[in-house]
């Protein structure tokens, strides 16, 4: 499939989703919300792509919204309204519901909206140059796509008040701190570490890493109890058990 917004790789086994928007420091739309939505399905459905990677070309990984690109639309009450908010709640589905390992690698800026799509990824690598922010309040709008939930489960409330109330921004390393991201290293380094995390991966069973996302992704949304009984009762399609365990034997 052709994209306007976004630049499309595969290479092995991975995908590689690079915004496309450097002259914007890749401020988001709704084409570009709906083709990364597209781009995450379309790696979803390949049987060769073991991992999803999202970044962003240039100096950002996506500065936010493109508020200019509005125009003179009246945002009603602080909402940026259905025509960025269905999209973006849908792509931040399919990355969710996606049965691969998504990987954000932010480059730079990571701000707002930019920074809900990246919460809502598996796993998050950052340069320690880059810069994360929730900027809602500074003008005046509130959260639409999942900050105000997935923000604190990411990083206690307190933080992510602090985040949300001050509208500072924060670098990589700070974000690493607080446990907004898995992993900051320096920008030259940011390609080589999402590779060798890559690698990691890819060495496991893909079902057992599917079964884990969806247990996760599932269980956090309702008491322990309710976890552990949908751990218990789910079954999973895991045909490569038996090949691996062979494997471990043989050492022996």
């Amino acid at each position: 499939m052709a994209y306007e917004d976004l630049i499309y790789e595969k290479k092995d086994g991975v995908a590689k989703i690079t915004i496309n928007r450097p002259a914007v420091m890749n401020a988001i739309t709704p084409t570009l919300l709906s083709e990364m939505k597209a781009a995450v399905l379309e790696a979803g459905k390949d049987s060769e792509v073991k991992v999803i990677v999202l970044t962003g070309a240039g100096r950002a990984f996506s500065a936010g919204v493109d508020l200019i690109a509005l125009g003179d639309r009246k945002l009603d009450r602080g909402k940026v309204g259905p025509i960025l908010d269905d999209p973006a709640r849908e792509l931040i589905q399919a990355i969710q519901d996606v049965p691969k390992v998504v990987i954000a690698m932010v480059n730079g800026f990571c701000i707002t909206g930019a920074m809900e799509i990246v919460l809502g990824c598996d796993l998050v690598v950052a340069a320690e140059e880059a810069k994360f922010g929730d900027t809602h309040a500074r003008w005046g709008l509130r959260p639409t796509w999942g900050m105000s939930q997935r923000l604190p489960r990411a990083v206690g409330m307190l933080k992510a008040k602090e985040l949300s109330f001050t509208a500072d921004l924060i670098t990589g390393k700070q974000a690493q701190e607080m446990g907004l991201v898995n992993m900051a290293v320096p920008l030259d380094k940011l390609e080589e570490t999402v590779q060798e995390l890559v690698k990691k991966l890819v060495a496991n069973s893909e079902a057992s890493l599917a079964a884990y996302k969806y247990l996760y992704n599932q269980g956090v949304k309702d008491t322990l109890q309710k976890g552990l009984e949908l751990e218990a009762k789910s079954e999973f399609d895991i045909k490569d058990t038996e090949e691996r365990l062979a494997k471990f034997r043989k050492k022996d």
